[in-house]
């Protein structure tokens, strides 16, 4: 099945990409597409090969065969790095610099326009102003995930690869949270291993196990291959495990 229809422009391309690291195979043959403007969930169990996904679209890790590409550009080109914004499942912002300067630091590299104003604006919004001049090292592992996400979206990223975007993150701020990405444009790609959030921040689904897709749809397909009560993570539980 494929993710893309006819004539529209693809954002995210895997061909046939396989990764290991050692003796331990990561992706085997894994291929999908994401249409430019698509919101899609990269959806699995633990150890399914979501991060090193990820990890491949940035440019931080090289496939061992296959191709990647983003907006039809090799992840590690220029054109491809301006155009992505990367929140790790770990994220880990300069701990030593405060979270001021963390964010005009990373505005500064990614060549934002008004830095300072975007400074501004993504520390009301993230509720992270009383600890502005706080260093990174001495926060919460929520606000650090904040801070995370600001760094995340602070050039305004026409793709954005979330790991876990959810993670650490308080009910008022996984709302907030989820009523910022709902209001940007662009294409989205969120990694998780909970059909929940899927649900809230993508409308389709690729569903991966042991590196290799197992199936790709629509969210509402994807609830549609269970019967009229049955809850979708349910559903989900059923296909990973092979269940009939």
């Amino acid at each position: 099945m494929s993710s893309r229809k006819a004539g529209e422009e693809v954002g995210i391309r895997l061909e046939h990409v396989s990764k290991s690291y050692g003796p331990v195979l990561a992706l085997s043959d894994l291929s999908f597409q994401v249409p430019v403007g698509g919101r899609f969930a990269l959806l699995g169990p633990n150890g399914a090969g979501k991060s090193t996904t990820l990890k491949l679209l940035i440019g931080s890790l090289r496939a061992d065969t296959g191709y990647v590409k983003i907006l039809g550009s090799s992840p590690d080109s220029k054109e491809a790095k301006a155009a992505v914004g990367y929140l790790p499942e770990d994220a880990l912002p300069y701990r030593m610099l405060s979270v001021r300067e963390n964010l005009e630091y990373i505005g500064a590299l990614r060549g934002v326009p008004d830095v300072r104003g975007r400074t501004e604006f993504l520390l009301d919004e993230l509720d992270l102003r009383q600890y502005e001049r706080a260093n990174v090292g001495r926060l919460s592992r929520g606000n650090t995930q904040k801070l995370a996400i600001a760094l995340a979206l602070v050039h305004s990223p026409k793709i954005l690869l979330l790991d876990e975007p959810l993670n650490y993150l308080d009910i008022p701020t996984q709302e907030k949270v989820i009523g910022m990405l709902d209001k940007m444009g662009g294409t989205h790609l969120v990694s998780t291993h909970i059909m929940a959030i899927a649900n809230r921040l993508t409308d389709s689904v690729v569903m991966i196990s042991k590196g290799q897709v197992l199936w790709e749809g629509t969210i509402d397909e994807l609830r549609k291959k269970g019967s009229h009560d049955e809850p979708i993570e349910a559903v989900v539980a059923r296909m990973m495990t092979g269940a009939p």
